[in-house]
Parts: structure tokens; sequence; C-alpha cells
């Protein structure tokens, strides 16, 4: 049997549609569609759970697993797995220097009112 392509207006479900009239966004892009530039970013690291997560220890015995899986993942990919575009940090830790770092003491001013 073979299925027709999907049309672009099924990749916007009604759902996220809808959640956008409800936070008063007129206009959101969802990027192109059908190629590998509508989210590269998105798409490698879903790439690497899928090689690092489920491939590795499927087959699932039912939703909860995966989802404990996902959250599990998720923690160690954000706070244990080092980066090489964050100087080999984990993403919190290098997240955490950049904002200590930009952090910078504000002077206070006494204003003196015009005479």
């Amino acid at each position: 049997m073979l299925h027709r392509p999907i049309e672009p207006k099924q990749y916007t479900s009604i759902t996220y549609t809808s959640r956008l009239v409800e936070a008063e966004i007129e206009e959101a892009s969802v990027g192109s569609t059908g190629d590998s530039y509508d989210n590269a970013a998105a798409e490698a690291l879903t790439k690497l759970f899928k090689k690092e997560v489920v491939w590795r220890n499927g087959p699932w015995s039912g939703r909860d697993s995966v989802e404990y899986a996902v959250m599990e993942w998720v923690h160690w990919y954000n706070n244990s797995r080092i980066h090489s575009r964050c100087s080999d940090m984990a993403p919190m830790a290098f997240e955490a220097l950049h904002y200590t770092r930009s952090r910078r003491p504000v002077e206070a001013r006494v204003l003196e009112p015009a005479l």
C-alpha cells in the first residue's frame, strides 16, 4: 500500500495552532518542510537520542519506561555530558558560568533634586 506524501499543513498540528492563538501569537514561523534545513539542530539531537537510548535499549515495555528513559537522558545530557561547544563543560555548568561572569554590579547613584 502506498501512502500519499504528507501535506505541508499537516506538519502543524491543530493543538499547536490553537495554543498560539491562546498566547496571542499572531504569526509563527515553522520553517520549511520536507528538507534537512527546517530544524537541523533539533534533528541532530533527535538522532543522537535515538542512537544512544531508543535503539540501544528497546524494545520498550511501555510508555512509562520510555518517559523515564527520556527524562533520565535529558538530565544526563544537560548536566553531565561534556560538549565541545561549551568549552568541554556540561551545558548547565556552562550556562551558570556565563551568567556568573555576565553579572556586573550595579552602581547606586543618588540623584540630587534640582534647585
